[in-house]
């Protein structure tokens, strides 16, 4: 029977891996790969509305006792997605202003250069100034004082924001749900690939972690919903949709105009009801000519 492992590790589990490390005992004497681990739950993290999303910058902008740092701190996360971590490593030497491109220092030790807007840029070249951050290896991102900025400046922020945000506070948003905002925007708007750089996943074993990161919202199940069926046309041939790039003859592209003398009407009115009773001439048009036609393009 399997063993579940409790939610906090017992010392036995530490020590055998420290026993295991020090070559006390062999691998297959070693209690813990005995253990089932926990199933990983899902994360309840998801891209926030565009209201909301203003709601947040909005409260930032006019409380607290510095709301040009909170503004340029919430700005730096929705342009570049990066994590906390990448914010608090930024120097003065990652800034290409040339090619307004920032380094972004992150975990599991990877660099990536992301390219930002030019206002953004400016922001934190006259941020870094104003707070004496001259040094190359100056961090950027500081206190009123000029010290260095930590992570509890974040903890500040989203608690006076779960203040004022009741919303904020029910569903515990924190700045990592602004990556996710911004990659699944990213990913809807241009595509999978360019989400996927925009995050910095280059390893082979990250392919599916952008995933996380751009699942489908309720607001767009929602809106799936509400889309009448009769939008969703069937090809002649019955198989997928058109527009779906399995498809082997649509590949994504409109249906094209049947050949002089055909009633285009009554075969689009067939298509959105009975596809299967389009006249056998001009499904052999279809399947041939405009298969022959998409598959060569």
């Amino acid at each position: 029977m399997a063993v579940r492992l409790p939610s906090t590790p017992s010392p036995h589990f530490g020590a055998s891996t420290v026993s295991l490390a020090d070559g006390l005992i062999g691998e297959t004497a070693n209690p813990a790969i005995r253990v089932a681990k926990p199933r990983r739950l899902a994360s309840t993290r998801r891209a926030l509305p565009d209201r909301q999303l203003a709601q947040i910058v909005q409260i930032a902008a006019t409380t607290g006792n510095d709301p040009a740092l909170d503004c340029l701190l919430l700005r730096l996360h929705i342009e570049t997605a990066c994590r906390r971590g990448g914010a608090l490593a930024l120097r003065r030497c990652d800034l290409d202003v040339a090619q307004c491109l920032v380094r972004l220092w992150e975990k599991g030790e990877t660099v990536r250069w992301q390219p930002v807007s030019p206002t953004l840029m400016r922001h934190l070249l006259a941020h870094a100034d104003e707070r004496r951050a001259q040094d190359p290896n100056d961090q950027v991102l500081r206190y009123h004082n000029g010290n260095p900025l930590t992570t509890r400046r974040y903890d500040h922020l989203w608690q006076r924001l779960s203040k004022r945000l009741p919303w904020v506070a029910a569903q515990q948003i924190s700045t990592h749900w602004l990556r996710h905002t911004t990659l699944t925007w990213v990913e809807r708007n241009f595509s999978y690939a360019v989400a996927r750089a925009y995050a910095g996943h280059t390893g082979k074993s990250d392919a599916g972690t952008t995933t996380t990161y751009v699942r489908a919202q309720v607001e767009e199940v929602a809106a799936a919903l509400a889309t009448p069926r009769a939008a969703t046309t069937q090809p002649p041939c019955g198989c997928r949709l058109p527009g779906d790039p399995e498809h082997r003859f649509w590949r994504g592209r409109p249906i094209p105009v049947p050949p002089a003398g055909t009633d285009l009407a009554h075969i689009r009115k067939q298509m959105l009801t009975r596809p299967w009773d389009l006249p056998h001439d001009v499904c052999h048009w279809v399947i041939n000519k405009v298969g022959e036609q998409y598959i060569t393009n």
